[in-house]
This record gives C-alpha cells, structure tokens and sequence, in this order.
C-alpha cells in the first residue's frame, strides 16, 4: 500500500453567540480534516489541519509522505519530525499530529477494527465531563446555574466551568453557585486557560477548596513548571494541565515537577496518536491518569485504549450550532454518564459533507 496524495479541507460557521474563557473569545468554531489517499482506495481522516500555517506544513510534509507505506507510522513520525529544522513544538507539531491521525484512521479501518480495539481495548464506555460554563453576553449566575442543571439532567455525572475573566471574588462565587446546583455528588472541574500568575491561582483555589472542584485545570502559564509545583504545594485541589504541551519530552518535564495529578494531553496538539500513546505509557510508570484537552472524536478512542484515561471531555450543543451534523456518526452519553467509541473501523469521523458544503472556506 502507498500514499498517493494528500489534502486539507477546513470549514467555519459562526456561534449564535461568541463564547469566552479566562483569556480567550471564539466567535466561530473552525474544523479542519487532513485526508490520506492511498493506491488500494483506503482513505485515512485526521483532525487539526484547520489553521493556515498547519495546512501550510502539510503541504511541506507531503513530499516526504508520497509513496510511503501508510501503515509504518512510526517510521513516518519520525521521518517528519525532525526538531532542529521543524516539529519541535508549535503549529509544525500540530500538523504532525493531524497527519498522524490521519495514518491511524488508515489503520485501523485496513485492521476492520474500531481504534481504540487496534490501541489496547482498554474498556468500551468511558467517562465523561460536559465542558462548558463559559462567559457569554447576558449569563449571569441564574444562566450558568441553569446550563449546568442541564447538563446534569442529560445525564451527566461531571461538568467543566471557566474562570479566569472576572474578579476572583466573582470566579469564586460563579464556582459556589454551580456547587450548589450540582449538589455533591457530581464533579465539578474548573478551568482557567492560563489566566492567572501563580499568586493569583493560589488566591483563587483558597476561596473555592470548599467547594471541592475535581480539579484546578490551566491555572498558570504552561511553561511555568515552577510555579505548577507551587500552586500545587499551597492548595488540596488537583492541578490539572497539559494540553498545550508538546511531544513526551514536554510531558517528560511536567511529570518530573512532581506537581500536575492530572495531563490533559491532546494528541491533535502534541503530536498525534503516535505520541499520545508514549505520553500515557510514560504518566502510567508514575501513577499519572490522563484525562484529554480536545475533540471527543479522537479522544473517546484514547481514553478507551489505556487503563490510565481518567475521563473524556465532552462539548455538546451549547458550543456548537453544527452539533450533530458534522459527522455520520454523532457521540452521545450512555445512560450512566459514559461514552462510547463509534463500532466501526477507524476513528468515525467521516464528514457529513452535504452539511458542511455551505461552511468550507478553504
């Protein structure tokens, strides 16, 4: 079997209205593909090929990858990934990552087996958050009281909120309210992408410890591994983080901190499937569960492959208008608050392409 080519196809349409986190506001949700063609009419499907400079490195690997077996993913990560010249960490990694994917989509659908079967078969429901709880133009409390009510009511046995774009005070309450909506016995996680300097993340987890949130997720900059020790050392919540890290030395670095529980990896970020499962294998030697930033899609096969994935992030309607439409096969909770990988071989992300026609930009 040989490549053949390879393109890109990125679509966007806009939020009914714009979402923001501690730092950040996204008035469209952006999904780009990277697609493999292969001589035996085999095609492979990877995520994250949605940013202009991605898909410009993908054009650059393609040279590289034409006439390469798409099975010997090994080899070809480490035929692109070559760090003095590109790959190191960045949008260059990111577009290792969509290929990558692509290649393990390719192979598991030439195995018949779903992917997360031909990675290990770990289980086949796996936990799950609903991640939400963003700021939006006109919620307050009574609205963000009322989304996480929902997501309990959909079955949903954790639920993910932001912090980090008001006062601490205010964070602070914003955690008690959604405490007090979701009683005790559902998770509560709180994620504050990176906007905090440590002393101001310290703050914050004093004030909402009692509010026994399942985890502290970004609080600080990622590349502060001092200050994670830090925060780490002066509260009793779980710091959380990792998902703008890149490859298994990045991951490498954070565990040796000794002060992250929990590694929000991504494999559309830090290098794919290839290096995500480096990255599990090496946080499973120190008792490190792995719980991914990103795309249930992808993700929902990892966490089901390894016996350290702690839970799957989960983004439903809320934040995307094109819920349910993206895909031929839609992810759902299970009846206990779990999900399941599509029973099907490869990822399931085949593009519901009718759908999306109107909304392809590139």
């Amino acid at each position: 079997m040989q490549i053949t080519d390879i393109t890109t196809e990125v679509y966007r349409w806009p939020r009914a209205r714009p979402i923001t986190n501690g730092k950040h506001t996204y008035t469209h949700v952006t999904l780009g593909l990277v697609k493999i063609d292969t001589d035996e009419g085999v095609q492979g499907i990877g995520l994250g090929a949605g940013n202009s400079i991605v898909q410009a490195a993908i054009e650059h690997f393609k040279p590289h990858l034409l006439g390469e077996d798409p099975l010997n993913v090994e080899r070809l990560w480490h035929k692109l990934w070559v760090p003095k010249l590109v790959g190191r960490r960045g949008l260059t990694t990111r577009a290792i990552s969509a290929i990558d994917i692509a290649l393990w989509d390719l192979r598991a659908k030439v195995a018949g087996m779903p992917l997360y079967k031909l990675l290990g078969g770990y289980r086949d429901r796996v936990p799950t958050y609903i991640a939400g709880g963003y700021y939006e133009e006109g919620k307050g409390l009574k609205e963000l009281a009322q989304e996480m009510a929902d997501n309990v009511a959909m079955g949903a046995r954790a639920i993910k909120m932001k912090v980090g774009a008001l006062s601490i005070r205010e964070d602070a309450e914003r955690v008690r309210v959604v405490r007090e909506t979701v009683g005790p016995d559902v998770k509560v996680m709180v994620d504050a992408n990176c906007a905090y300097r440590v002393h101001e993340a310290i703050q914050l987890a004093k004030r909402i410890e009692e509010y026994e949130p399942y985890w502290f997720e970004e609080p600080i900059a990622p590349d502060d591994y001092a200050g994670h020790r830090r925060l780490a050392e002066a509260t009793t919540i779980p710091i959380a983080t990792g998902e703008n890290e890149y490859t298994r030395y990045g991951f490498r670095d954070l565990i040796q901190q000794q002060a992250v529980a929990i590694l929000n990896a991504d494999a559309v970020i830090l290098g794919g499937v290839t290096e995500f499962m480096k990255v599990a294998a090496l946080a499973q030697a120190f008792d490190v569960d792995i719980a991914p930033h990103g795309p249930q899609e992808i993700h929902v096969h990892l966490v089901a492959a390894i016996a350290n994935g702690l839970i799957l992030e989960f983004y439903r309607d809320t934040v995307d208008p094109m819920w349910g439409k993206v895909y031929h096969h839609t992810l759902r909770l299970n009846d206990d608050g779990t999900v399941s990988p599509p029973d099907v071989p490869g990822i399931g992300i085949e593009p519901n392409d009718e759908a999306l026609a109107p909304y392809r930009i590139a």
